[in-house]
């Protein structure tokens, strides 16, 4: 595939997001930023976050895992729906009614000074890891695809894609990302489309459904093994309070959802949000065993995370099937990485420096701005140390791998806080949110060493469970 028309896609693509920043950034301030004053039209939310959930990830290493996997991810998506419910009959109603622009603002009025900064602190952590590993994603398929062919080192790389984030974020913040994330989730979903037409096409199938059905790799449910990561109720639960953490207590994915003029429009949102999503990883696993197949047949030897990139842009589908996986990959990634850049902005400022406590609002804005930089710096440096550390195993593995030892204690704290009246010892709470994550590990490898029991994605319950019963032994009489 010829450089140029990538950069050529590149370019015109990012010239429209940071034209819709420019209309959206008009007269911006802290709260624009923050909050896009309260006036986001719910569904454009709703559609915007189904590109924020996926990520380029999903768009990438989903459809490579159903070769060694099957659809079992789809128990987990099955487990979503639950997490989703209980984020919008039970965590948004608090937020509303707390009218909370940081989410971690609740740990303050329910446990203390210490908790609220511990999860914030969480928070950051694993916002940042997060999104680095997605950038870090993308980064790499476009210095393979464009930067190489121009001898681009790839440091550069990261720091452009850094860089154009930063371009369209810095002024509107929030305000511009619902709407920048309607737009990139269109993209993202219509270069799906377009890809499984054409592989379909090209294996001659004319009922997608029938064939996937039939396939072998489409199995889905696995209840045999209980010691297998794979093992249903497993995955589903894990899905379950995968949901609750990664949306639900997390401000990059709620600070949306309280950018809606009222609690019922957000709740709308999630419904809507959710019913969208199944579908959508149906389809991406749908696609995965597309590509297995289509690989298999045509002698292609890629797999995991390789197997969508090569196959697009190298195949024999045609220069309009890889302009679109292009397409639709630089909008999965930026729709995630753009609003995780926001929310690290935003829970830094609320949650760390305080700023809304200020009454010099040019002071406010001017600490939000260096703030917005000096995130984007870290997630520069983040993403060049995994550029040596990243292992072979699919990277939204690995997200969700370390998503359980650093959401857990968030899932634990909000747990006590809602389903209990207790109180605890404010400052021990950051020794209990550390040592819970260690202890999950080692619990964990015993079982794996001891028994072949695999707790999988389901650590995250494990170790909000064992930060739940940290936080009743300190409880305050």
């Amino acid at each position: 595939m010829n450089p140029a028309y990538i950069l050529l896609l590149i370019v015109g693509y990012f010239s429209v997001l940071i034209f819709i920043s420019y209309l959206t950034g008009k007269s911006a301030d802290n709260k624009t930023f923050f909050k896009a004053n309260n006036s986001s039209p719910w569904y454009l939310v709703a559609f915007g976050m189904i590109g924020a959930s996926l990520s380029g990830v999903t768009f990438i290493s989903v459809p490579g895992w159903v070769e060694a996997q099957g659809m079992s991810y789809f128990q987990m998506v099955l487990g979503y729906i639950v997490g989703y419910a209980v984020i919008g009959l039970l965590l948004l109603p608090l937020y509303y009614r707390l009218n909370l622009t940081s989410i971690y603002t609740y740990l303050q009025d329910r446990f203390g000074e210490h908790s609220y900064k511990t999860g914030a602190s969480f928070f950051l952590l694993s916002r940042t890891i997060g999104a680095a590993f997605r950038l870090f994603l993308v980064a790499n398929v476009l210095q393979l695809l464009l930067f190489d062919a121009y001898g681009i080192p790839f440091w550069v790389t990261v720091s452009i894609t850094i860089l154009l984030i930063w371009a369209y974020t810095f002024k509107g913040g929030i305000k511009t990302i619902v709407w920048t994330d309607t737009l990139q989730t269109l993209f993202m979903l219509t270069a799906v489309g377009v890809c499984i037409y054409t592989i379909s096409d090209e294996l001659q199938i004319t009922n997608l459904f029938t064939y996937v059905a039939d396939n072998e790799l489409s199995k889905t449910f696995f209840f045999d093994n209980v010691n297998s990561g794979n093992y249903f109720w497993k995955r589903f639960l894990a899905g379950v309070f995968i949901a609750i953490v990664m949306t639900g207590l997390d401000q990059d994915m709620m600070q949306k959802n309280l950018t809606c003029k009222s609690l019922k429009d957000a709740q709308k949102n999630m419904f809507w949000f959710t019913l969208v999503l199944v579908i959508v990883n149906f389809f991406f696993l749908a696609l995965g065993v597309l590509l297995t197949d289509y690989a298999q047949k045509n002698g292609i030897d890629a797999h995991k995370d390789q197997l969508f990139p090569i196959i697009a842009t190298r195949g024999t589908l045609g220069l309009a099937t890889a302009m679109f996986f292009i397409l639709g990959l630089i909008a999965a990634a930026y729709s995630s990485a753009d609003s995780a850049l926001t929310s690290l902005t935003t829970s830094f400022s609320i949650d760390i420096l305080e700023i809304d406590k200020k009454k010099n609002t040019t002071e406010q804005v001017r600490i939000r701005k260096k703030i917005h930089v000096l995130f984007s710096l870290i997630l520069i440096a983040t993403i060049l140390v995994f550029k040596y550390f990243i292992a072979d195993e699919s990277v939204i593995a690995k997200i969700f791998t370390f998503a359980n030892y650093t959401y857990g204690p968030l899932l634990g704290l909000y747990a006590f806080g809602l389903f209990t009246q207790l109180k605890v010892q404010d400052k021990a709470v950051p020794f209990i949110c550390l040592t819970a994550p260690f202890l999950t590990y080692v619990v964990n490898y015993f079982t794996l060493t001891t028994s072949g029991f695999d707790f999988g994605f389901s650590l995250l319950i494990l170790n909000g469970f064992i930060t739940f019963v940290g936080l009743y032994l300190f409880q305050r009489k």
